[in-house]
């Protein structure tokens, strides 16, 4: 299921300068929504993401040390910024001649995407409203979806997620992606286990080539990220509206990320998986495997197992079988957490989590 982003497709982008209503707009978006949910974070998370803010905001390299007393002074500068604006609600998005509410991704881009930019919101985990504008690096379509990719990002906020889809529009934030793949590699640096990520890693060279090597791996993984999105729209699909509600009714909850889990699994089993099966990606299956969550390897033990005998044997066998499975399984749980909600209680959550362990594949 190879999913191929053509280049060259965005236009060529104009003068930011004449935009910088827009860009203002998404920065202030941006820091009203972290002024709300940057305490969502735990305190080691948030301070990790921080640095990493800072760092990109800063435009200083993956390699080089943060200068500690400047990146303690920004952190208090802007903090106290998010303090003055947490009661504000968010700005309109001016493009032009015209202004725009702004979750109007796809009218805002309408204007954007011919002058060579893209922007994206919408909600990511807890319902934290989210925004970015960036570098429209190509438009694609395929197989009914439209494929955005972009570049250089000049606002984001603190969640910054790597991808994201609206209807059958996928956005993927290359910059974000390539951030994100960073901080798994310095992770994994830190003991160097033997495990998934390190037969990842040893799909390149980090040890002598940093840059190059981060450069090829943001491109694989970057249609994983594709296939991702795919799969979560087809497993929006299926699940419909009601889904939706059901999740804005756990927030910060451990049912909340379990449900999540859930569907991740449901969204990989449609796509992900099988799409990595059919491009025969070693990199890519391997970094998978890695970057799955404690909570998903818990409910789906089957697929670790099937993942070490790929890795050992080389043979796809187990995991192109477990894949057909899984998607019937997941489906199926998802149906049952929806039926349960339906019927729900105040014991609602805790018989929620319940259900779902009980149905581990």
């Amino acid at each position: 299921m190879s999913v191929t982003v053509t280049s060259g497709a965005a236009a060529t982008p104009v003068d930011l300068s004449k935009l910088l209503p827009t860009l203002d707009a998404v920065r202030i978006n941006c820091h009203i929504a972290d002024a709300k949910h940057a305490t969502d974070y735990t305190l080691c998370v948030y301070l990790l993401k921080m640095r990493e803010y800072f760092r990109w905001e800063h435009d200083i390299p993956f390699t080089a040390a943060l200068p500690h007393q400047e990146l303690s002074n920004w952190l208090t500068q802007r903090e106290n910024r998010w303090e003055s604006l947490q009661e504000q609600g968010f700005r309109q998005v001016p493009v032009l001649d015209s202004h725009h509410d702004p979750f109007a991704a796809e009218t805002i881009n309408e204007s954007l995407n011919k002058l060579g930019y893209v922007y994206s919101s919408g909600y990511g985990p807890g319902l934290k409203p989210m925004f970015f504008l960036g570098a429209l690096e190509s438009l694609d379509t395929r197989n009914g979806y439209t494929v955005v990719v972009s570049g250089r990002e000049f606002a984001r906020d603190l969640a910054s997620p790597p991808a994201m889809s609206q209807g059958k529009t996928i956005y993927v934030r290359r910059e974000s992606l390539r951030r994100m793949l960073w901080e798994k590699v310095e992770e994994w640096r830190w003991n160097r286990p033997a495990n998934a990520m390190q037969n990842a890693l040893d799909c390149y060279d980090f040890e002598n080539a940093v840059d190059q090597s981060l450069d090829a791996m943001t491109e694989n993984e970057l249609q994983s990220a594709i296939l991702h999105e795919i799969g979560e729209v087809q497993a929006g699909e299926l699940l419909g509206e009601e889904w939706e509600k059901m999740l804005a009714s756990l927030p910060h909850s451990k049912a909340e990320i379990m449900v999540r889990a859930v569907r991740d699994h449901l969204a990989d089993a449609l796509s992900t998986l099988p799409g990595l099966l059919a491009d025969r990606n070693p990199p890519s299956l391997h970094f998978y495997a890695a970057n799955m969550t404690n909570i998903r390897k818990d409910l789906f033990p089957k697929l670790m197992t099937a993942y070490e005998i790929w890795a050992v044997s080389g043979s796809t066998q187990e995991l192109e079988q477990l894949a057909e499975e899984a998607a019937a399984h997941w489906q199926m749980l998802a149906e049952k957490i929806l039926q349960l909600y339906r019927e729900q209680d105040g014991e609602f959550p805790s018989r929620l989590i319940a259900l779902i362990e009980t149905h581990a594949l």
